[in-house]
């Protein structure tokens, strides 16, 4: 029986504006009351990847965007960054006072945020904290493709493997074909043993259809989850990634299509501005309807 009163935790998924596709997440608009226990209890309750929690008034950019506090929750732990989960808030945000700017003051840093109205629809923008991106050892490496069953052969050379930044660790690795990246079946705690040394939120598991699309997977075992359906702030880490390996034009917008093989397709747009290190990851998203 559920046992989180409605009124207090919202659900919205992000990254889709079909509740049953993108990233499910929790929203508690007002956790000032709420200690750590309480807000784990709920996002374990939930078992969504994560949920976000505001838990008071926030610092602004001097802008008249409002400022709040957040923070995220997996069902294990907390996480310094969620993508998904900030979208979903600042739809949540968006439904109850308008589109306008947001200034989110998170454990990784300071989010801005922009909730535009888009049609029918309201979609949110994020600015990733400054990114940055770094070698893998070969036997780090090596650990993580064997967790993976994935052959060295079957990865991508035009695309390296590194770990991005982008207010969370992400070790990216690039299938070379669609076939390997729909064939995911790892070894959990093998992985998530990997991920904790080497303090990785996911991995970004990438396959390249075009020279701006991309399709992208993200396990998470040390958030007690398989599968991220749709990862904001792996998209962040990926944009960084692109433009450290000079992989699109200074001035790009990058489309990753997630979820698809989960059943819960998402779609994260990705842009990249010359003179600014900072990435833009935007999507829309919507309520989830309560359970009858």
């Amino acid at each position: 029986m559920n046992r989180i009163p409605e009124a207090e935790v919202l659900r919205y998924t992000a990254f889709s504006g079909d509740p049953e596709g993108g990233n499910p997440a929790g929203v508690v608009l007002d956790a000032s009351g709420l200690d750590d226990a309480a807000m784990l209890a709920i996002a374990a309750e939930l078992g969504y990847s994560e949920s976000a929690f505001l838990t008071g008034p926030g610092a602004t950019d001097g802008s008249t965007g409002r400022g709040y506090t957040i923070r995220y929750f997996s069902p294990k732990a907390e996480v310094p960054f969620c993508g998904h989960a900030t979208v979903a808030t600042a739809i949540a945000l968006g439904e109850r006072n308008g589109p306008g700017d947001l200034v989110l003051t998170t454990r990784a840093g300071t989010v801005p945020v922009t909730v535009t109205r888009d049609g029918a629809e309201l979609r949110v923008t994020l600015t990733s904290v400054e990114p940055h991106v770094t070698d893998i050892a070969p036997d780090d490496l090596a650990e993580a493709l064997a967790a993976l069953d994935w052959p060295d052969a079957d990865l991508d050379p035009a695309l390296p493997p590194r770990i991005a930044y982008a207010g969370n660790r992400h070790l990216v690795l690039a299938a070379g074909s669609r076939e390997r990246l729909a064939d995911l079946d790892y070894d959990f705690a093998r992985l998530e043993a990997l991920m904790h040394r080497l303090d990785l939120t996911t991995v970004q598991l990438v396959w390249r259809e075009s020279q701006s699309v991309f399709h992208v997977r993200d396990p998470f075992p040390v958030g007690g989850v398989v599968e991220d359906p749709a990862t904001g702030a792996a998209a962040a880490a990926f944009g960084a990634y692109l433009r450290e390996r000079s992989l699109v034009p200074d001035a790009a917008v990058v489309t990753l299509h997630q979820g698809e093989d989960m059943g819960r397709p998402g779609t994260l747009t990705v842009e990249l501005r010359p003179g600014d290190a900072r990435v833009r990851v935007s999507g829309t998203g919507t309520r989830i309807p309560a359970a009858e």
